[in-house]
């Protein structure tokens, strides 16, 4: 059980250093990553916030992934809550700047890579699953038998004009952010040491299966007091 919080409070608090990593990319005001291009259009059509238009899509794409035959986990599910509620919560608390030119914009968009690629070692390394654009990326791999690199590419390409026509920013932040995510995780990881290819996701029902049969057996282990 102390085991099961500990990588909770991991993925908690990945899932936290994720949004305040992409606030600090949106910030950044010189062209947004490729999924928050659709999120900011999709937001910006409906009247609904950044953080609530990503949870909507992160909900309809973890049903598609579902219903092509990937098994979600619980950082699956929380993955599309909290990371949107925490995006608005960060957005509403104005914590961080927008930047005022080119320079600082490039800059900050840099770091917030740095960030979302720190986040991923937290939330990747609970091994509570992916996230549901990860397994959508999965799932359409291994039903088209086309390389993980030409899948993303192609999700992120429809991501990325799908929100241009809604709105979304679209700039030389969105071409640097596609090409560095790559290089800011891989160095991250290699600093510290990790290999995500080790880690072993549980799927939602092994994790419930695991954290409830613990507890009956912890319940039959229970010596019965007798009264005197």
């Amino acid at each position: 059980m102390k085991e099961f919080f500990i990588r909770l409070l991991r993925l908690l608090f990945g899932l936290f250093l994720y949004a305040f990593g992409i606030v600090v990319t949106l910030n950044a005001h010189i062209g947004y990553a490729p999924w928050d291009v659709f999120h900011v259009g999709f937001a910006k059509t409906t009247g609904i916030s950044i953080g609530t238009a990503s949870i909507i899509a992160g909900a309809v794409i973890g049903i598609v992934a579902v219903l092509l035959g990937e098994k979600l986990g619980l950082g699956t599910i929380l993955n599309m809550v909290l990371i949107g509620i925490f995006l608005d919560l960060i957005l509403r608390l104005s914590i961080i700047p927008q930047a005022g030119n080119f320079v600082l914009g490039t800059i900050m968009l840099i770091i917030g890579l740095f960030i979302i690629a720190l986040a991923s070692y937290f939330y990747i390394g609970s091994a509570f699953g992916a996230g549901p654009r990860d397994s959508l990326m999965v799932a359409l791999t291994r039903k088209t038998k086309l390389s993980v690199g030409v899948c993303r590419g192609t999700i992120e390409l429809l991501a990325v004009f799908a929100g241009w026509m809604l709105g979304g920013m679209v700039g030389f932040g969105t071409i640097l952010s596609a090409f560095a995510i790559g290089f800011c995780v891989q160095t991250t990881f290699k600093l510290l040491k990790f290999d995500a290819g080790e880690i072993q996701h549980e799927t939602f029902g092994a994790t419930f299966k695991k954290l409830f049969h613990n507890e009956e057996e912890q319940l039959m282990e229970e010596p019965v007091s007798k009264d005197n």
